[in-house]
């Protein structure tokens, strides 16, 4: 059966004839209209908007077979793995009973103790729930502690134990260990996520993941072990965001990636890359964060479809700090109405054969190839660090200039913020304090200015001195409101009129000395300078224009894609904010 067989049959050039045609009604005239409608990642990987058949860049292999991009499994589903901070035997036990297949600790000082991690396992059964440990400096201790603990159960472990033969945390040895007397058990972690919670790109977070596994393969096989029993005791890290194709484009690039590692390594049946996604820190926002849920779950979606192993979802509050029974349970629910109810676990590699993906998978495994002979040029990932640093703090510069412009834009608080908003408030989590790099978080630049602004005796405001009927002045109303409140200002509208005495005294009432006047061209080139002259003389000190117009006492433009916070940061100048 052919799906298309009752359409007639059509070309790249009628699509271009088409795509021409609307955009030229659109006030576009483009005889290219796929560079028109193109963009370009921060790893200038081009997005097209249309793909064929011509763009496959070749056969991606079957699942469970090298090169591994349509999976290192040739089964569904993922392990649904939830992290924990805190020594809360009972949270532990919920998430277990409700969901959760693996156990994610976090261990030390800041976290959970090293001799407190029985009390937490105490009626967890190690031989069905894998445990991984993040434990940094403290990982030869308690690695020890859990090989212990299940020696008296006299079970037999599962899982990772955090460990890093390259940067000295007892890898070496405990991967020796681990494939001598434990084969369910693996040594060493390969974190990436701390490029991307940095501000990295993703192939940025794809070169340095493949550098860093390099080294630990390097550390081990110079150990003792053989190059397939290295490959054996890795597992890979990544960030899963709500972009979700980039999602999935991105963990079927690092199997490729690592496949081709093996291949040289000449263990390419042990090049299948074991895969933990989290859901990314960096896209998580302290305001409004119960959009977090929605990011999270396009992040899983993402995760599951682009074939991960274990996926982490971040409770919607983690940015805010210890996240409490109800976010846990929402983050564990998401994972299990992606596999139980919505059946994602059905399907291997869903995606596989989209032109579209396989070309963005191939693009990407290419450009963060390119990086990670930079990386090996420079000495390796240990070695690179200056390197590296720079790259992603070239990324960051351009992301955050998006994010400034709302190219990039945040729902919640670059678009759409709630003025009524209460923050939420929960207990601090003191394992942040470890990351290295610092992380970042796409929103801060306006979550900065929202807590100034909250922090005012009197909410700073602005008035918006709306002229004309409610049809003319909406738009820019909205467009003018929604920009002043993402920075936690109140606005306070004139109503509908083009008398500018009313509109002075509207303004006067209002208490505030910024004005920003909201209306249609034609009726600025009628009214705007005598309502800036009235505004003026009731005391404004600055007056705004929502559009790009010139006029008679008109102090600056708001238009779409301007700096926002800068706009912002005036304003809060202007008004007095105390900082």
């Amino acid at each position: 059966m052919e799906l298309a067989a009752g359409f007639a049959p059509t070309s790249r050039d009628d699509w271009r004839a088409l795509a021409a045609e609307v955009l030229r009604k659109s006030g576009a005239e483009t005889s290219a209209p796929e560079e028109a409608l193109s963009r370009t990642t921060y790893d200038g990987l081009t997005i097209a908007p249309l793909y064929d058949a011509d763009d496959l860049p070749g056969d991606p292999g079957s699942p469970g077979a090298a090169p591994y991009v349509r999976g290192a499994r040739v089964t569904g589903g993922w392990d649904v793995r939830q992290r924990h901070a805190v020594a809360d035997p009972e949270a532990v036990l919920a998430d277990l009973e409700n969901g959760v297949t693996s156990l994610w600790l976090v261990v030390g000082d800041d976290a959970i103790p090293v001799g407190a991690l029985g009390r937490v396992l105490e009626n967890v059964y190690l031989d069905l729930a894998p445990v991984v440990l993040e434990a940094g400096e403290q990982t030869p201790e308690a690695a020890e502690a859990l090989l212990a603990l299940a020696a008296e159960r006299g079970v037999e472990p599962s899982g990772n134990l955090g460990a890093s033969a390259a940067y000295g945390t007892g890898g070496a040895e405990l991967a020796l260990r681990c494939a001598e007397r434990h084969p369910g058990l693996r040594a060493v972690t390969v974190d990436a996520t701390p490029y991307h919670d940095a501000g990295g790109s993703d192939a940025e977070e794809l070169a340095c993941s493949i550098a860093a596994g390099v080294a630990e393969l390097r550390a081990l096989t110079e150990a003792g072990l053989s190059a397939g029993q290295a490959l054996g005791q890795l597992e890979f890290r990544y960030a899963a965001t709500a972009d979700q194709f980039a999602t999935i484009a991105k963990l079927r690039a690092a199997r490729r990636l690592w496949a081709r590692v093996a291949e040289v390594c000449g263990a390419p049946d042990a090049g299948g890359q074991r895969q933990h996604a989290v859901t990314g820190s960096a896209m998580m926002t302290a305001r409004d964060p119960w959009v977090n849920m929605l990011r999270t779950t396009l992040a899983c979606f993402g995760a599951g479809v682009g074939g991960a192993a274990a996926v982490t979802v971040q409770p919607f509050d983690a940015c805010l700090g210890l996240p409490d029974d109800f976010s846990r349970r929402i983050a564990r629910n998401t994972q299990s109405l992606l596999l139980e109810e919505s059946g994602l676990g059905r399907v291997i590699d869903p995606a596989g054969g989209s032109w579209y993906v396989e070309r963005r998978t191939a693009d990407l495994a290419s450009a963060a190839w390119a990086f990670f002979q930079e990386i090996e040029a420079a000495g390796g990932i240990l070695a690179a660090g200056p390197l590296i640093a720079a790259r992603i703090a070239a990324t960051r510069a351009r992301r955050d200039d998006d994010i400034a412009h709302r190219r990039f834009p945040i729902t919640g608080v670059s678009e759409f913020p709630d003025p009524a908003e209460k923050p939420l408030r929960r207990a601090p989590d003191r394992t942040d304090e470890r990351a290295e790099p610092p992380r970042i978080r796409y929103a801060e630049p306006y979550e900065r200015l929202r807590d100034l602004a909250d922090a005012q005796p009197e909410r700073p405001k602005v008035f918006l001195a709306t002229i004309g009927p409610l049809a003319a002045h909406s738009a820019r109303a909205t467009f003018a409101a929604n920009l002043f409140q993402s920075g936690g200002l109140a606005v306070e509208t004139a109503g509908p009129g083009t008398d500018p005495g009313r509109i002075a005294a509207a303004f006067a009432a209002s208490g505030t000395t910024v004005a920003c006047l909201c209306s249609t061209d034609q009726l600025y080139e009628q009214h705007a300078a005598s309502v800036a002259a009235a505004l003026r003389e009731a005391g404004a000190k600055k007056v705004w224009l929502a559009g790009k117009g010139r006029h008679e006492g008109i102090d600056a433009n708001l238009y779409a894609g301007c700096d926002v916070p800068a706009v912002l940061r005036e304003t809060f100048d202007d008004l007095e904010v105390t900082r």
